[in-house]
């Protein structure tokens, strides 16, 4: 029973004898939710073929004489309803720094954006994914004032540190300071602060910080959820002696929302954002009971560097591994490349040897991109993201008007599409938008890089230009996501086979859960022509069609021709042809 396994998760956290009372607690929310909002709102399945995400802030685009939140479903609404399922709307809630991830006040709209009714709007043709920034909050919050004061509710909210404690097991995602001195009548105090001054890291070790984000989560569902995003899980339980990342309380609670999801809202997705490397990432997957799906971090920095060096080596080495880690059952990937933060790189440890990755980094400097630094254990900052656009991360510094950019860029979407899970796409990489350093320099921020706002008439005025960079790959990329949505072979959960081909070259073969059809992908991730024998292929080329580009497939002799940073897409189907 649920909420056995409920109250059997507060046992471990917090003790047997505490169990019972934050049961009843539990039991109160669950049933208050039920009273205002029912359960069960949305359909069993929660993702198929169709499935494809959009990543977008509330203020991506602008319009005069508009909530923020207005203007983007104006422009969702008109060019991309029948594209993408899913809107992931980054935080828009109040907040006082980190473009929304530090939080000021959980439950409500920040005016500047709008308000809910205009979150409820977005929603009325797209299912919305929020975010629930559940590792720390804005020093802004009402909480820590209150624990500044002294009073209820915050005064136990944070967790001070004596800075005289060793903490140097602790794993840092950032160079900063991880204790943030804090002036109080009590005299002057230390408390935690992962990922800046201005976010100040939770206490879950006081039941009270888990029921009332247990109330957010269950008010976010009354909102309209259909999926929540987890942000920064990873670092969510503290204990000194230890890494602070991944411990098994974090797990825990992990599991008690995915309990909560499957007795109110069994169809919502749970989403783990912990940007990791792989065998870390995917153990948010538990036995199939914590996240339904997590990000898939590996991808984005492994596809940057196959076409920029032209080696799909590490690459197909990490997908073909993915083959003996299947995944739980009623879970996949998220599958990206650019996000509204940058290029992780700690993905590619025990992947990428290290002198390779900081050559990657050098590199992306030249384009115009930052690299962040992380603290490590032993005292080192190492690379940790990279801050650069997508698009431009495939520019040849030596011709910015080179227009293999936008055929490198693209075959790094299209990559992400054929894979096990669920493709997303960032809006600003949909759009093809450049590095914005005006906005580095507007806000100090280097992931700012990547965070333009756009002036929607602008934005339409490039996109319908078929001249112009914008408009192509826009065209091109959402004819591509339509495009996937006719083959039950790339659904989720459906399996994958990565092909042993010529380094340059990647290659998966994807099976209908039904075994009735069967799709090929070939990417050529090299800047020379490739043709891969058709021994190596699995499929019958003769006579097959490219369904990418809708043309017959090149043979010649016994090899299919694929062009520079090409992708082909070819289905065997023994069902009728859906059109």
């Amino acid at each position: 029973m649920i909420e056995s396994r409920i109250e059997g998760r507060l046992a471990r956290l917090y003790g047997e004898d505490r169990a019972p009372g934050l049961m009843q607690r539990v039991q109160e929310l669950i049933a208050r939710h039920r009273r205002v909002h029912g359960a069960h709102r949305l359909g069993s399945e929660r993702w198929d073929e169709s499935s494809a995400v959009l990543i977008t802030y509330g203020d991506s685009i602008q319009a005069p004489g508009m909530h923020p939140l207005a203007s983007l479903k104006d422009f969702l609404d008109r060019r991309l309803q029948s594209v993408f399922s899913l809107v992931h709307v980054l935080p828009f809630f109040p907040y006082s720094s980190d473009d929304g991830f530090a939080v000021s006040d959980f439950r409500a709209v920040n005016p500047a954006l709008g308000d809910w009714e205009d979150i409820w709007r977005l929603g009325e043709h797209f299912g919305l994914m929020f975010d629930l920034v559940l590792n720390h909050m804005s020093r802004e919050h009402l909480w820590f004032v209150n624990y500044v004061l002294d009073q209820d509710p915050g005064r136990d909210y944070v967790i001070e540190v004596d800075p005289a404690e060793n903490l140097s097991m602790v794993v840092r995602p950032r160079s900063t300071p991880l204790l943030s001195r804090v002036r109080t009548p009590r005299g002057i105090r230390h408390v935690w602060a992962t990922f800046s001054n201005d976010q100040i890291d939770l206490n879950y070790a006081n039941p009270e910080v888990l029921l009332e984000f247990i109330d957010i989560l269950l008010y976010y569902l009354q909102q309209g959820a259909h999926g929540v995003r987890l942000d920064a899980v990873a670092f969510l339980w503290k204990e000194i002696g230890t890494s602070c990342i991944h411990l098994p309380q974090t797990h825990e609670v992990v599991k008690l929302f995915r309990d909560i999801f499957d007795l109110l809202e069994p169809g919502a997705i749970l989403l783990t954002e912990t940007n990791v490397p792989h065998a870390e990432n995917i153990s948010y997957f538990g036995k199939g009971d914590e996240a339904h799906m997590v990000y898939q971090f590996s991808l984005a920095p492994l596809i940057l560097h196959a076409i920029h060096t032209g080696s799909t080596a590490y690459l197909s080495e990490w997908a073909t591994g993915l083959e003996q880690t299947p995944l739980p059952s009623g879970c996949t990937y998220l599958n990206f490349t650019a996000s509204h933060d940058g290029v992780g790189l700690r993905p590619l440890e025990g992947i990428v040897p290290e002198d390779e990755v900081m050559q990657l980094t050098e590199d992306m400097r030249a384009r115009g991109g930052y690299v962040t630094l992380r603290a490590s254990s032993d005292g080192r900052d190492r690379p940790y993201e990279l801050n650069i656009s997508y698009f431009d991360a495939f520019l040849d510094p030596d011709d910015p008007g080179d227009p293999g950019q936008a055929s490198r860029f693209l075959l790094s979407q299209t990559i992400p599409l054929s894979l096990q899970g669920i493709p997303a796409c960032y809006v600003n990489a949909l759009t093809a938008t450049p590095n914005d350093p005006l906005g580095v320099e507007r806000t100090g921020m280097t992931r700012s890089i990547n965070r333009r706002k756009w002036d929607m008439a602008e934005l339409e005025y490039l996109l319908d230009d078929p001249q112009k960079t914008p408009c192509q790959v826009f065209e091109q990329l959402v004819r591509r996501i339509r495009l996937r949505k006719r083959f039950p072979a790339l659904h989720p959960e459906a399996p994958q086979r990565i092909l042993s081909l010529a380094d340059g070259l990647f290659g998966v073969l994807r099976e209908s859960r039904d075994g009735q059809q069967r799709l090929l992908a070939l990417h050529n991730c090299r800047a020379a022509t490739a043709a891969v024998p058709l021994d190596d292929l699995p499929l019958v080329m003769a006579g097959r069609v490219d369904e990418l580009s809708g043309l017959d497939c090149r043979i010649e002799g016994a090899a299919l021709m694929l062009a520079p940073y090409q992708a082909q897409w070819v289905v065997e189907d023994a069902r009728p042809a859906q059109r």
